[in-house]
C-alpha cells in the first residue's frame, strides 16, 4: 500500500497546509502575518492552500457575496505571490472529502473537547441568535482539513492553536485504535518572527477583517487615498517621539507595519524619525504600505478580469487536492469498516 504519511509522494519535502476564510476582505495583517510567509515557503515545502468557504457558513452569509469573496481571496493569494504551479490552491467546498472525513472526525472528537473551544464561546456571544451545531463542531472539520493531506506542519496563530491541538488529539486517538493512519501535525514556527499587526484604532487588538470601524483595518484592496487617511487617523499617544517602548501600543504597531513594509529594524526606524513628529511618521508608514500594495492590486485586477483563467487554476487545484485527499479518505473508510465496492 502506498505510504501517504510524512511527505508528498513525489518529493521528500514536508507538507504544509493553511487556509483563510472567505468572509470579509483581507487586510495587511493577513499579508504581513501569513501570506507573505507562505510565499517564502513555496520552494521548500509542499503547500496545500485553500479558501475556507465551508467554515464561513457557521455565520449566515450572503450567497452572492460568499461566492465573490471566495474567488477574490484565491486571486489575492496569487496576487501576493503564491504560485499555483508549485502550490496546490483550491476552494474547500470543491473537495468533498473534507466533509466526508469531518463526519468521521466528529465521531472521534469528544463533546467536552469541543465545548472548551475558546472560539466557540466567543462566537456564541457574538452571534447569540445563531448558535448552530456547525459552530460547535467546526473544529472537527478543521481537523479533517489538516489530516486529509497528512500535513506535517500547520502555520497557526494563537487564535487557532487550540484547534490544532484538537486535531493532534483526534489523530493520536484514531491511530491508537487503527494503527499509523494519520501524520500528527505540528505547528509551523517561522524562523523569522511573525508580524502581528494590530488595529489602527485599538492597537491592543488584532487587526480584523470583521471590524465594524472602517478606520481600524487597512485592506489589501484599499485605494491609495484611503490608506493614507487611515494611517493619519491611527491612534497613538500623547508623546511625539517615534520609539518602540512599553505603553506606546499605537506607535509600536505602526513601527511593526513600517518594518514589515520596508525591511528596516526598529532601531533604524527610530534613527530615521529622530526629531520628527508623529504626523511625518504616519505619512511615511502609509506611503510604504501603498508601495507594497500597488503591485498586488495591479495583479489582482488582472486576475479578476480573466475569470475563466482563475477558475481553471482553482479547478486544477481542486483536482490535485482531491487526488491526495481521496487516498486518505479511502484508507480511513477501510480502517473503520465501511464497505467499499
Amino acid at each position: 500500500m502506498e505510504n501517504i504519511n510524512n511527505s508528498d509522494t513525489s518529493s521528500n519535502k514536508k507538507i504544509i497546509l493553511s487556509g483563510i476564510q472567505s468572509t470579509g476582505e483581507l487586510n495587511i495583517g493577513h499579508y504581513f502575518g501569513a501570506i507573505k510567509n507562505w510565499v517564502k515557503l513555496q520552494d521548500d515545502y509542499i503547500n496545500y492552500l485553500f479558501v475556507a468557504d465551508m467554515h464561513a457558513i457557521t455565520v449566515r452569509q450572503d450567497p452572492a457575496a460568499l461566492r465573490r469573496r471566495s474567488l477574490e481571496v484565491a486571486a489575492t493569494y496569487i496576487a501576493c505571490g503564491i504560485n499555483p504551479e508549485i502550490c496546490t490552491l483550491f476552494i474547500q467546498s470543491h473537495v468533498p472529502a473534507h466533509t466526508q472525513l469531518a463526519w468521521v472526525m466528529n465521531c472521534y472528537a469528544m463533546f467536552g473537547e469541543l465545548s472548551r473551544m475558546t472560539q466557540f464561546k466567543e462566537k456564541s456571544e457574538q452571534h447569540s441568535d445563531n448558535i448552530n451545531a456547525g459552530l460547535f463542531t467546526y473544529p472537527a472539520l478543521q481537523a479533517a482539513d489538516i489530516l486529509l493531506y497528512n500535513a506535517n506542519l500547520v502555520p497557526v496563530g494563537l487564535d487557532q492553536k487550540q484547534h490544532l491541538e484538537l486535531a493532534r488529539d483526534i489523530a493520536v486517538r484514531f491511530n491508537s485504535v487503527y494503527g499509523d493512519v494519520f501524520t500528527i501535525p505540528e505547528p509551523y514556527i517561522s524562523k523569522e518572527k511573525s508580524a502581528k499587526i494590530n488595529s489602527l484604532q485599538e492597537p491592543i487588538k488584532k487587526m480584523s477583517k470583521s471590524d465594524s470601524n472602517i478606520n481600524a483595518s487597512v485592506l489589501l484592496l484599499d485605494k491609495t487615498d484611503d490608506i493614507i487617511k487611515k494611517f493619519r487617523r491611527a491612534v497613538t499617544d500623547s508623546e511625539t517621539e517615534v520609539r518602540f517602548a512599553e505603553g506606546k501600543d499605537g506607535i509600536n504597531n505602526l513601527m511593526t507595519i513600517y518594518s514589515c513594509a520596508t525591511g528596516r529594524a526598529y532601531d533604524e526606524i527610530e534613527r530615521e524619525f529622530s526629531g520628527k513628529g508623529y504626523g511625518d511618521f504616519k505619512l511615511a508608514v502609509g506611503e510604504a504600505v501603498v508601495s507594497v500594495l500597488e503591485p498586488i492590486q495591479k495583479k489582482f485586477n488582472g486576475l479578476m478580469s480573466d475569470r475563466a483563467g482563475l477558475e481553471k487554476i482553482l479547478k486544477d487545484g481542486a483536482e490535485k487536492a482531491a487526488h491526495r485527499a481521496n487516498k486518505t479518505l479511502a484508507k480511513v473508510y477501510k480502517k473503520i469498516g465501511f464497505l467499499q465496492i
